[in-house]
């Protein structure tokens, strides 16, 4: 069985980019369930995939994150790794739907998590914000946020790879991806067509679709009034490319092979080579 990838609700379980895409194991309402019924479903996941890896929105309940940190203890495992990115909720779940792609590779446990923080580079996230005046994952100026309470703002905003705030006018414009990429869109309670006529244009998008927007969004832009939108590379053969291109090298605590300087299972990090004097 491939290495399980899951996420904390249904609605970041996206459907497959392609037939090759494993399905999302969701992990919605653990926190709610008793202890010990946790603890068995998640042990029976690991004994079944051998490997976990769990994307938690850094949005998500800080009890639901509790409880995956106490399961994890719990197991005493070194199988299940959570990975929190700085991503919007929607930018998540495409990264999650990546790896899932990715799953169906020849690649082992530890390099398919590791390429979670690869890829993240890749991703171009961001919404359409009726307001900042609750944003606070991304720098807002005073300005700005005095220009929240005039009717009928709207705010163009990109929370990765790089933040960036613009208020929507003829000249906005935000910095997107040098590749191709496609377009997913999520709305929320805002009525506009700024991301899907005008963004994707600017961004050369080669395909552009809908899904709904996750439930952790309004919490993580601050309002429910928005449209949420994420670029990313749709291509497994691409993303496989970019994954075995960088160089592996096995964790010097749990052996397992990764990429990157620190292993997201055991979170060991690479010791620092020793300096000999000459």
């Amino acid at each position: 069985m491939p290495t399980a990838i899951a996420v904390t609700s249904a609605d970041l379980a996206l459907p497959p980019q392609d037939e090759r895409t494993v399905p999302a194991v969701v992990l919605e309402g653990l926190d709610r369930e008793p202890l010990d019924r946790a603890l068995s479903t998640l042990q029976t996941i690991v004994e079944t995939h051998g490997h976990l890896v769990v994307l938690c929105s850094q949005a998500v309940d800080p009890a639901v994150e509790r409880r995956l940190r106490t399961l994890r203890s719990l197991l005493e495992s070194d199988r299940i790794a959570l990975f929190r990115p700085e991503l919007p909720p929607l930018g998540l779940a495409v990264l999650a739907r990546q790896l899932r792609q990715l799953a169906s590779c020849d690649l082992g446990p530890g390099v398919l998590a590791s390429a979670g923080r690869l890829l993240t580079h890749y991703i171009h996230a961001g919404a359409l914000l009726a307001s900042v005046a609750k944003l606070d994952r991304v720098p807002v100026g005073l300005k700005s946020h005095a220009r929240s309470w005039v009717p009928g703002a709207h705010f163009g905003v990109l929370a990765h790879p790089e933040p960036q705030l613009v208020r929507i006018g003829p000249e906005a414009a935000l910095n997107g991806p040098e590749f191709a990429t496609r377009m997913l869109v999520a709305r929320g309670q805002l009525q506009s067509e700024w991301v899907t006529d005008t963004l994707a244009k600017s961004w050369n998008v080669q395909g552009l679709r809908e899904a709904p927007l996750p439930a952790e969004s309004a919490r993580w832009w601050g309002t429910g009034r928005l449209i949420e939108f994420c670029s990313y590379l749709p291509d497994l053969s691409v993303l496989y490319q970019l994954v075995t291109s960088v160089r592996r090298s096995p964790c010097h605590w749990c052996g397992i092979d990764v990429i990157g300087d620190r292993c997201v299972f055991c979170s060991a990090t690479a010791p620092v080579p020793e300096i000999r004097a000459g």
